[in-house]
């Protein structure tokens, strides 16, 4: 329990071995509270044993806040509805990194800039010819940004000398490695990017034009992934975002930080969880279209199968970015005037969950994966790219905790502490007398 002193600062106090270890209790400026046990070790030889570090703070951030009880996301203190319907994601991205919205002055000399650096060195492109030609566009996406070091030394020696054009280049060159990855995916002569293109529409233009059918650049799907990336901006200390800061926290330059990031989001329980929909409602679709022969199938323990795009890890009632994504797909589809039958599955398979005990007791709402896969569809994005739309959206994100961490005068090496649970002492049998275990040589497959 928390107690005052003199100095009217709490404490929460810890009682070991009948000896009281007073605890400071830290307060965040939204009334989170959170105990400070960074002497704990020192004070008592304990440590703290939390999996997956559901209850550990590993730093203190201005950069998003979320309250996942009462569904609450907010960037550097606006809602992210609110951005999401007024801005276009340049201006999100520099309220990210920045901390305040651009002014038109700001923006047009950031935007100018993200024009400046979008094309990346010729001799990166021979990169994507080595790769196989099924490569997967995250592998390719974290290999070109590690790669970007070599060939960009100079944000490597003074990062935060010139920050606009450190976040400009990156933004820029990642949409264009991601464009180019996806051409070379499909055999099809790259696009480079054009400087009379918003961010948005010169992604969407590399994607799919092509010198036999030019690509109609429609701005209703511009507006769509704006959307869409605003809400992937940022999400506070998640898998990708603390790997940024524990990557970061070496010193090691912003490429090799956000190439760690981006391999962390190609987890299907991260940032792969929007293409595991889609294929969920295909699967449904392809079954005949009975969505509640698979709601059943969630249900019960002994089934191997789960529905993908409910529940969140942190929200506890309706992710606020859904609300946002679920009116954006309408809007596109209608504007676009797409019929998609895996629309008309996830609206039913949602409207009968937010009426089911079972959802509702375990607080399985939609997330913001559940829709977004739809969009991309429509747009024409394939379902292996999924992930690296994802990564172009949290970009921002990334480089904003990356640049917190360096601020910070108390940033230190991340080196978290373990509970060893292997054999005690043991002593060392010479190779000949070891016995043999029945261990046979198993063959490798392949080369």
């Amino acid at each position: 329990m928390g107690t005052k002193d003199t100095t009217t600062r709490q404490y929460a106090e810890l009682i070991v071995d009948g000896r009281t270890h007073r605890l400071p209790i830290v307060e965040g400026s939204e009334g989170e509270r959170a105990i400070d046990i960074r002497r704990l070790r020192a004070e008592t030889g304990l440590v703290t044993l939390d999996s997956g570090y559901m209850n550990t703070g590993a730093c203190t951030s201005s950069i998003t806040y979320l309250d996942g009880e009462r569904g609450v996301l907010r960037y550097r203190g606006y809602a992210v509805d609110e951005l999401a319907d007024k801005c276009s994601f340049v201006e999100v991205a520099y309220l990210l990194v920045h901390g305040t919205l651009p002014t038109r002055r700001q923006l047009t000399h950031f935007s100018r800039l993200l024009g400046r650096y979008a094309l990346i060195h010729e001799d990166m492109i021979h990169f994507f010819d080595r790769f196989p030609p099924h490569a997967h566009p995250m592998a390719i996406l974290s290999s070109m940004v590690n790669a970007l070091s070599t060939f960009y030394p100079e944000i490597t020696e003074n990062p935060l000398e010139n920050l606009d054009c450190m976040v400009a280049r990156l933004l820029s060159k990642v949409r264009t490695i991601a464009a180019f990855s996806y051409k070379k995916s499909i055999g099809h002569p790259l696009v480079y990017p054009r400087h009379d293109l918003s961010y948005c529409a010169n992604f969407l233009n590399m994607m799919f034009d092509s010198p036999v059918q030019p690509y109609e650049i429609r701005p209703e799907a511009v507006a769509a992934l704006n959307k869409v990336l605003i809400l992937h901006g940022d999400h506070e200390q998640n898998c990708s975002t603390s790997t940024v800061r524990i990557v970061g926290s070496a010193r090691v330059n912003l490429y090799a930080s956000i190439s760690a990031g981006i391999s962390a989001l190609w987890g299907p329980l991260h940032g792969g969880a929007n293409q595991a929909v889609v294929e969920m409602l295909e699967r449904i679709y392809n079954g005949g279209g009975d969505f509640r022969k698979y709601v059943e199938m969630a249900k019960d323990p002994s089934s191997l199968f789960r529905l993908s795009g409910f529940g969140h890890r942190v929200y506890k009632t309706y992710d606020p970015r859904a609300r946002v994504i679920k009116k954006t797909c309408d809007d596109l589809l209608e504007a676009l005037n797409v019929s998609d039958p895996l629309l008309d599955i996830a609206k039913e398979l949602e409207e009968y969950a937010l009426k089911d005990d079972y959802f509702l007791e375990r607080n399985l709402y939609p997330n913001v994966d559940f829709y977004s896969g739809i969009i991309y569809r429509a747009l024409g994005i394939p379902k292996n790219m999924f992930t690296v739309m994802f990564a172009l959206g949290r970009l921002p994100g990334w480089i904003a905790h990356w640049k917190e961490l360096w601020d910070d005068p108390e940033s230190r090496l991340y080196r978290p502490r373990q509970i060893y649970t292997g054999p005690g002492a043991r002593e060392f049998v010479p190779l000949d007398d070891r016995v043999e275990a029945g261990d046979e040589d198993v063959p490798c497959a392949g080369r």
